[in-house]
């Protein structure tokens, strides 16, 4: 019997294990390359950055990063570092590449859909990739930061949370999940007004406070806008009570133009945490 019964268990255990281990990862490294793709029948590129510390053994986070109006993927790139900072954390990068340097939004049907851009993307990346589809994420600058806010309201089926840089909008009602949101703005811009209704016209209306307090909605969040004061330049200012933890947080920095921040605050390190924090509920 006893025979028997260890018989029974040595032939029982590669099944337990197979149930118990995760399908193998085929994530390579790839140390920022071009890659190309077809979307709504135009070609696209977009460059795929993947850590060799962790490609291969782990479900991966994905960040998309999109550059502002005239900027590409590769300066993009080197402008916010995100790549160094996935090589140490453990992360995917995806900088994307509007065509002809300018991001869809508002959107105009006759240009490329570039909500369905980002979607192919997503499936491109994790056809031959090992991505967490739970913990794809999107920020970007000015117009990328617009681009994201799009992208929060139509594809937030698919992004986990949003951190758009002196560009957040409001492009509600949106239907879906509540979506967490980090922005960071400086009351010296000058290219996006931190009071909005500028000479931008549709691309730039209601002013981020309006924005801010329109993804609040959206979230449940409580009506109250809190803010932590604190020495400095620096204010934050948040609600709180969202539906599903999803928070909704302004970093206003006075005196800060339109650039990415990295004195007054480190923009990419500090929304890699936001991301860290906020899972696809």
């Amino acid at each position: 019997m006893r025979l028997l019964l260890l018989t029974l268990l040595l032939a029982l255990s590669p099944m337990a294990k197979a149930q118990t281990t995760p399908a193998a990862c085929s994530l390579t490294p790839v140390a920022g390359e071009m890659r190309e793709l077809t979307s709504g029948g135009r070609q696209r590129v977009y460059r795929l950055f993947v850590p060799p510390a962790v490609a291969g053994q782990v479900r991966l986070p994905l960040v998309f990063d999109l550059h502002g109006t005239g900027g590409n993927a590769n300066s993009r790139a080197r402008e916010t570092g995100f790549e160094a900072l996935a090589a140490r954390e453990g992360f995917a990068v995806a900088t994307l590449q509007a065509e002809e340097s300018r991001w869809n939004v508002p959107v105009y049907t006759p240009r490329a859909d570039d909500v369905q851009y980002v979607s192919d993307v997503i499936d491109d990346i994790a056809a031959r990739s090992c991505v967490d589809p739970a913990r794809i994420y999107a920020t970007g600058f000015s117009g990328g930061g617009r681009m994201s806010s799009l992208l929060g309201c139509r594809l937030n089926q698919r992004i986990a949370a949003i951190a758009p840089v002196g560009g957040l909008r409001w492009f509600g009602p949106c239907a879906g999940r509540a979506v967490p949101v980090l922005t960071v703005h400086g009351l010296a811009d000058l290219t996006n007004p931190y009071e909005g209704h500028g000479d931008r016209g549709a691309e730039w209306v209601e002013s981020v406070p309006e924005a801010l307090a329109g993804w609040a909605t959206h979230n449940r969040c409580q009506q109250k806008l809190l803010q932590d004061k604190r020495p400095g330049p620096r204010q934050t200012l948040r609600y709180s009570g969202c539906e599903g933890r999803a928070e909704v947080q302004l970093i206003r920095i006075d005196g800060m133009g339109h650039i990415w921040p990295r004195a007054e605050v480190d923009a990419t390190e500090t929304i890699w945490q936001f991301f860290k924090a906020h899972p696809l509920q």
